[in-house]
């Protein structure tokens, strides 16, 4: 079937999403981008509380005072707006997380500009900047870049130069923390003007924080760009994923696995040997006029799924469906040790398998269903055609009798109709069939349309039901 079943690393994490929201290469860029950003703020998240853990250990180590308790409040609530974020995180933009991210950096900077109002000695603004806490500010980026995008990394680097800046404002209009000693530094230190500002405990180094603003800016802007470049190819790998999944509802697991290596197969034109094998249901049009559509759809899709569950269980290709029935391959597009093997198999598999369908109870139809399978084996053209939207097509008379083969079980009240030359094939690839063989029995050649020679065949013995 065509749905949208996970066999690649973005199905799986994809896996919920309905197939129309991916139909598109664009959708299934946005949904991949959507589960990336889930995993990564989930990441981010974890990271930030890993890191509030290690500061908050740090900061009672260095300051094992009651006073260090505002700090792990202050801490407890970057754990919490980190909580917040993993709530209201989505792909795109959003103003709850905008908002979120905001009072991040307005905490940090309050808690770097503004001093313990719990210790018990005063203190100014102005030392308060001699922390040097500013690098607080790159751990709350370095989390960022985990989930966000590179222009809200942007949008960080410009709030934090905003929100810096007012803190160093707001810090200079403070009154003096410490009057008379800063009078008496200005007093032993006027021979050393330059040595002053860096002393003095009322001054504040205005060139110091201008030089974090700027790397801080010039920091996020790199990131920004490792960001968006991250982005690309994620989409990049997307596109190429979605085309393994497109390749993997065509072609077996092991095809495609090859065609991811090398797509050479696909675009050499050439003519080559292969399986070619065509199935269908029994009296659909009678069916399908005598019951609900939508009983008709589901038994439609259930026996076209076990269909290709057959085709690809036997490393065949599936080329097309056919309205209630299908055809496949088996040596495209690249060729096998055993295609006709695979290909004799296959059609006994779908036929036992459709009996085990009717006789469980999931079928649930009024009627069982019958199909009838025509297999041959021979050379045929391969490669793509069309012009806009390209199709890796087999051609040839190979095709043309399979089809052929299939169509004259009715006449012969069989099953499975073989050509000699498919069974002459599977003889040759691998000896021990013999307990496969003998379910056939050879007819005497038949006439096929289109066909100048009549094609030697085999029928499936017993009723065909």
């Amino acid at each position: 079937m065509n749905s949208p079943t996970p066999r690649n690393f973005f199905d799986r994490r994809i896996t919920g999403t309905s197939a129309d929201r991916y139909d598109s290469q664009e959708a299934y860029g946005q949904l991949a981008l959507e589960a990336d950003k889930r995993e990564a703020l989930l990441l981010a998240v974890r990271a930030r509380w890993a890191a509030l853990a290690v500061i908050a250990i740090l900061t009672v180590y260095i300051n094992p005072r009651w006073e260090v308790l505002y700090y792990l409040a202050i801490i407890t609530g970057f754990g919490l707006i980190g909580w917040a974020q993993l709530r209201v995180g989505r792909a795109g933009q959003s103003r709850p997380e905008l908002f979120l991210l905001f009072c991040d950096l307005a905490l940090m900077t309050w808690t770097q500009a503004v001093p313990n109002p719990f210790r018990n000695f005063d203190w100014s603004p102005a030392i308060n900047l001699r922390f040097e806490g500013f690098e607080y500010f790159y751990v709350l980026l370095a989390a960022a870049m985990l989930s966000y995008s590179w222009r809200t990394l942007l949008t960080m680097g410009t709030w934090v130069a905003g929100l810096w800046s007012a803190g160093i404002v707001w810090a200079w209009f403070q009154l003096p923390g410490f009057p008379e000693l800063s009078g008496r530094v200005r007093e032993a230190a006027a021979d050393y003007p330059e040595v002053l500002p860096w002393i003095d405990p009322d001054q504040i180094i205005f060139g110091n924080h201008i030089q974090h603003i700027v790397v801080f800016m010039i920091v996020a802007g790199i990131l920004a760009l490792a960001k968006r470049r991250s982005n690309t190819l994620l989409l990049d790998f997307a596109a190429a994923d979605r085309e393994r999944t497109n390749l993997s509802r065509y072609f077996s697991p092991n095809v495609v696995e090859e065609l991811a290596r090398n797509d050479d197969p696909l675009k050499r034109i050439r003519t080559q040997d292969v399986g070619v094998l065509f199935v269908d249901i029994v009296g659909f049009t009678k069916f399908a006029d005598s019951n609900p559509p939508e009983h008709v759809i589901r038994i439609l899709r259930e026996f076209l799924q076990l269909m290709e569950r057959e085709v690809f269980r036997h490393s065949g290709t599936l080329d097309k469906y056919l309205g209630d029935g299908l055809m496949a391959t088996f040596g495209t597009p690249l060729a096998g040790k055993q295609d006709a093997v695979n290909a004799l198999r296959c059609g006994l598999a779908m036929i036992a398998s459709v009996d085990a369908w009717n006789r469980s109870s999931a079928s649930a139809q009024s009627e069982p269903v019958r199909v009838r399978v025509g297999a041959h084996y021979g050379p045929a053209v391969l490669g793509d055609i069309g012009a806009s939207r390209l199709e890796f097509a087999v051609l040839g008379s190979t095709v043309n009798i399979a089809s052929r083969l299939e169509a004259l079980t009715r006449e012969h009240d069989t099953q499975f109709i073989v050509s000699d030359a498919l069974i002459a094939q599977v003889k040759k690839e691998q000896a021990g069939l013999e307990q496969d063989i003998f379910r056939f029995g050879k007819m005497k050649p038949q006439n096929v349309r289109g066909i100048a020679a009549p094609v030697a065949a085999w029928k499936l013995k017993g009723a065909a039901g």
